[in-house]
């Protein structure tokens, strides 16, 4: 199959998680129903003022405009700094403050729902084109949360023997120079040859780039022929990508270079696992709860027994990455 062929394939994919799509050029600024302004705009500011004006109910019109501002406005010339300035605005929200009653209020207005799922709009786009510090680039399909750019994935033809999965890398790292605004919200990079695939980090180098190889849970590696659809299918289920920003993205700084991190499929699942079996062992057994062993994928958990464990590693799987993602995790449950 040519690019095309692959972009509507993954397009598909996309549609069976519960995605919009669209055609870069039918919301284009020139078209008959654009959704920018112009082509150096990357955020959709219809997409993300509808659902800010949703998800934030309480908030005045002026509340939500400042929301917007902040957002359209990067922290830094430096796309990391930015990066992590604007990670913290989808985890936290975007301080605002209003009048009400003669006080001034301070507040937030929330970019995801992470608690209500269809609160949120996602939406995929192919050949969504930019315009760049030297050219127009077009990269082949850009994910957006609610307006916001969060992913962006770099297909190549598995018909041209001269474009390999790390051809499309390198053009990733051409739209990092030169697009750099797309990336002020990402989370995740993709990058395929149209069988294998790879997700990594803004800052990840190749060797972090990464396979994914469940859909729902650890116990369910399909046999797909097609590691993309793996990780379409996987990866960008909606409700498991919510979790995966909120609880698996982490930002490490040693004085001078701020690296992003994102966990593997191995440590997503495996932190959700056991954070799943310390919830149910932590349990305070009454006599109107059961203190029967519960099953949570195949492994027995007896509530109230406080005999939770983790899970194993072995040696350079991540352990530090791991251990982070379920502190997190687990101390954001209401139980704890």
């Amino acid at each position: 199959m040519n690019e095309d062929e692959l972009e509507q394939l993954c397009f598909n994919w996309f549609r069976d998680n519960n995605w919009d799509t669209a055609y870069g050029p039918d919301i284009a600024p020139d078209s008959n129903a654009p959704e920018r302004s112009d082509y150096h705009e990357v955020v959709l500011k219809r997409y993300l003022h509808d659902t800010l004006k949703r998800i934030n109910k309480h908030l005045p019109a002026s509340a939500i405009e400042q929301a917007i501002a902040r957002v359209l406005k990067p922290d830094s010339l430096d796309l990391t700094t930015s990066n992590r300035a604007s990670h913290r605005l989808l985890l936290e929200g975007v301080p605002v403050e209003y009048r009400k009653d003669d006080r001034t209020i301070h507040d937030r207005a929330f970019l995801i729902d992470f608690d209500n799922l269809a609160n949120n709009r996602f939406l995929a786009v192919n050949q969504f084109t930019i315009q760049g510090t030297k050219q127009p680039r077009r990269p082949d399909i850009v994910c957006f949360i609610n307006g916001l750019p969060i992913a962006v994935l770099e297909l190549k033809s598995p018909n041209d023997e001269n474009a390999d999965i790390w051809s499309a890398f390198n053009q990733m790292q051409t739209y990092k120079n030169e697009i750099s605004d797309l990336f002020v919200f990402n989370e995740a990079l993709v990058v395929s040859d149209g069988y294998n695939a790879r997700v990594g980090s803004l800052t990840a180098n190749k060797e972090r780039f990464s396979p994914w190889r469940t859909i729902r849970h650890e116990d369910d590696r399909p046999l797909l022929e097609c590691q993309l659809e793996t990780l379409v299918r996987g990866f960008f289920n909606c409700e498991l990508l919510l979790d995966y920003i909120r609880f698996f993205v982490l930002f490490e700084n040693d004085g001078e270079i701020i690296t992003k991190k994102i966990a593997g499929y191995h440590q997503f699942h495996a932190v959700r696992e056991a954070v799943n079996v310390t919830l149910i062992a932590s349990e305070m057994p009454d006599e109107y709860q059961s203190s029967e062993p519960r099953a949570t994928y195949g492994r027995e958990v007896v509530p109230g027994s406080k005999k939770a464990g983790v899970f194993w590693h072995t040696q350079g799987s991540g352990k530090s990455i791991s251990m982070c993602c379920y502190a997190g995790k687990l101390l954001q449950q209401p139980a704890m």
